[in-house]
């Protein structure tokens, strides 16, 4: 397994979308070709499989050091309401597009820190977005929680708006860690939440563990896993820890590079978390992820109706998704969108009356096709690929798939490629075999983290 890390512990993508956002033709790209975009998807699939909205909270009161996202560091709670203002305007102009009710199928609330807001605000947010759409009968509606400041009256209050799904960040119950990560935050907090959220009736709790992380050792990995089963969630996100201090904005400064485990030590972490996990009744589902049998996250694995997109894995799919907040990304199937990154320019261009869109890509046919095998490898661990007439391209693709299968990372039958309980760990490895944009130009700098 060490040669194997060696060979494939290279910079890559995650694939929450193909292409990849560093991969975007933003030449070819410009707001009322997404608006258009947009109208087509929900003229196509509204009736029948409904919308997904992201909404991205993007303020905290502390700097996370491992934190990649977007977010704005604040301890002004006074910023909430005129945000959250803002964020039900740029609804509006989204739902100016539609010549139906939307259908509302799924719902998260990410970040930064969802509660970081009041239990209050967060219900006028979400009342101001449900009279204005038909909630589906299967309706999924899940939010990110941090467990130092989520209150039992957070939980309730979204309990009664429909979530029943809550993510709380774990990260590591290592206390030398947590110093390195900016992230203290002892295991009876996370206890408190996840009680609380199961008395007031949550049917879905996830817990999100980080392996890789500065001073982490497997004695702390395994410590953390084994609190964490004391709590035994629904579903794990088991995440190798990305570092990407070179942009701009994430704030990995609080630790030195020699701090990080090694590439062979931070596949120890994984190898050995994943089969702590399963011998303590885990199964692993896509990439990355951790569920118990009754959850659907398994269900939908089992069904083959896994999804993957900029939310992560999901268990149904929709192919309109409309990420609202500043630095959301949207994805209407044929093209994808983000929007600006800075509060203050958000709520500027909302108030103009615009769709706060700053770059995005319309996918061409070859991208659509491409991503269809990304997302069957991503959420299947398989497609079905025939190199001469689909991509013919991609005949050097096809060997370093030959080369893959002597590695035994995945099986070649025919057309068919499935990766092989062994390849599971070098998933993304697969999938960059068909990145034909990533393959055309190949970045000079490193833009991705390591796959390992």
């Amino acid at each position: 397994m060490n040669s194997l890390i060696d060979k494939y512990n290279i910079p890559g993508p995650r694939y929450t979308s193909y292409p990849t956002v560093p991969y975007w033709d933003e030449s070819s790209f410009s707001p009322e070709l997404w608006k258009q975009s947009v109208i087509r998807t929900f003229n196509e699939s509204n009736a029948e499989e409904g919308i997904s909205i992201y909404i991205h909270l993007p303020f905290c009161e502390a700097l996370c050091t491992f934190c990649a996202c977007h977010k704005r560091i604040t301890k002004q709670h006074s910023v909430e309401i005129p945000y959250l203002e803002s964020v039900l305007k740029e609804w509006q102009l989204y739902l100016n597009l539609f010549n139906e009710k939307p259908k509302l199928k799924e719902l998260h609330l990410g970040g930064g820190t969802p509660t970081f807001f009041s239990p209050q605000n967060l219900k006028t947010l979400l009342q101001g977005i449900f009279e204005t759409v038909e909630i589906a009968e299967d309706q999924e509606f899940s939010f990110e929680g941090h467990p130092n400041n989520t209150t039992r009256e957070h939980l309730q209050t979204l309990y009664d708006l429909g979530f029943r799904r809550a993510s709380f960040g774990v990260q590591d119950y290592d206390l030398k860690v947590q110093k390195a990560i900016n992230r203290i935050q002892p295991f009876e907090n996370v206890k408190k939440v996840t009680e609380w959220a199961r008395e007031i009736g949550y049917t879905g709790i996830s817990h999100d563990l980080v392996f890789g992380l500065p001073h982490q050792t497997w004695e702390a990995m395994e410590y953390t896993i084994r609190k964490t089963m004391e709590l035994k969630p629904d579903r794990l996100a088991f995440y190798s820890y990305a570092h990407v201090p070179w942009v701009k904005g994430v704030g990995q400064r609080g630790f030195d590079e020699n701090d990080l485990p090694s590439g062979e030590e931070k596949r120890r972490l994984y190898e050995d978390g994943k089969r702590l996990l399963q011998d303590l009744g885990y199964i692993e589902v896509g990439m990355d992820h951790f569920s118990l049998e009754h959850d659907d996250l398994y269900q939908s694995l089992i069904q083959k109706k896994l999804h993957r997109n900029f939310m992560g894995y999901t268990s149904s799919k929709t192919q309109l998704m409309v990420g609202l907040g500043m630095s959301a990304i949207s994805d209407s199937w044929y093209a994808f969108a983000q929007n600006v990154k800075t509060v203050e320019e958000y709520q500027k261009i909302v108030e103009e009356g615009e769709i706060p869109v700053v770059k995005g890509h319309i996918l061409n046919e070859e991208d659509l096709m491409v991503r269809r095998h990304i997302l069957n490898l991503m959420c299947q661990l398989e497609t079905n690929f025939d190199a001469n007439n689909s991509f013919p391209e991609l005949e050097n693709a096809f060997e370093m798939l030959q080369e893959m299968e002597k590695d035994e990372l995945v099986e070649i039958n025919s057309h068919h490629i499935q990766i092989t309980e062994k390849g599971r760990a070098f998933t993304r490895n697969v999938a960059m075999v068909f990145d034909l944009r990533m393959m055309r130009n190949k970045p000079e700098t490193r833009i991705f983290s390591m796959t390992i």
